[in-house]
């Protein structure tokens, strides 16, 4: 019987492949697929989309692969880094990674609530603000979703979808080509007056508004063709909420916590970009999003 592969010797050193990745700025997990399908259309097309999963990236990067990945993920590797042999991209190495150019001074728009997240320990988080206008301020929804393939948003109402992105800019993304998925809390469930009950409110303000903006999505979608109209979905759900989670294009993630007493407005923020090469939220929050949309119901 042949000898099995063994597993690779955990370093502190990085992998080859790794360093490469990150000197050309295509660690995230989406642009690493768009790279590596660029160069399977080259090698073999029927290669392309057989880039690896996300997990198996992760684990690629991190040494924990026991000898190589299949022939198709080698030949298609090679094909990405001209004159390195896939067992050199398997190799840990010291090669040195230049660092990233700042620019000297924060980005006016952005405010003293921003904090700027260089340090390693803060993984793939970019910046932190105090409260959601702070956020707002640096971040327009147009500056988000103008440019968007797919949009995917949990919360209460999605105000930032709802209320401060004009309805025809919600039409032409979805002529266009652009998947949107909105997760509402409920308004006829129990946890929407939960949360009515811990913020002050006996009004029914909360069920109101996202009732209103529940309506006015779906009158968008009857106004749609067929086509455009499948890529609008809206869900509910009836659970304790958590978080307010934006994801745009696989990429940039922004959490809110909902926070005793407070309202949604007053709850830091926090942008996370995903960073395939290091260990960081973004794969975290993008499966907390997964689990409730599989857990909810359409509209």
């Amino acid at each position: 019987m042949a000898p099995q592969p063994e597993a690779r010797i955990m370093t502190d050193q990085p992998i080859l492949l790794k360093t490469l990745l990150t000197q050309r700025h295509w660690q995230t997990y989406s642009t690493f697929c768009k790279e590596y399908d660029k160069a399977a259309k080259k090698v073999d097309p029927s290669l392309q989309g057989g880039w690896p999963s996300r997990a198996q990236l992760h684990r690629w990067l991190n040494g924990e692969l026991k000898g190589l990945p299949y022939s198709g993920h080698c030949r298609v590797l090679e094909a990405m880094f001209p004159g390195r042999s896939v067992h050199e991209l398997f190799t840990t190495t010291a090669v040195e990674i230049p660092a990233q150019r700042t620019d000297p001074e924060p980005a006016r728009s952005a405010g003293p609530d921003i904090v700027a997240c260089a340090m390693p320990q803060m993984a793939d988080v970019t910046a932190v603000f105090s409260s959601r206008s702070a956020f707002s301020s640096a971040y327009p929804a147009s500056s988000m979703f103008d440019d968007a393939k797919e949009i995917n948003a949990a919360g209460l109402s999605l105000n930032i979808l709802c209320q401060s992105y004009p309805d025809h800019q919600l039409k032409r993304l979805l002529d266009s080509g652009t998947r949107i998925r909105c997760l509402f809390l409920d308004p006829k469930g129990q946890s929407i007056r939960a949360r009515e009950a811990e913020e002050g409110y006996t009004d029914s303000t909360l069920t109101t508004l996202t009732a209103l903006n529940i309506s006015m999505l779906t009158r968008l979608r009857d106004r749609l063709d067929t086509t455009s109209a499948q890529r609008l979905e809206l869900h509910v759900y009836d659970e304790t909420i958590r978080f307010n989670l934006i994801i745009v294009d696989r990429g940039l993630c922004v959490v809110q916590p909902y926070l005793p007493q407070a309202r949604g407005v007053d709850s830091p923020t926090f942008v996370i970009k995903d960073n395939t090469a290091a260990e960081g939220l973004f794969p975290i929050f993008d499966q907390v999003f997964r689990d409730m949309w599989e857990r909810s119901k359409p509209v």
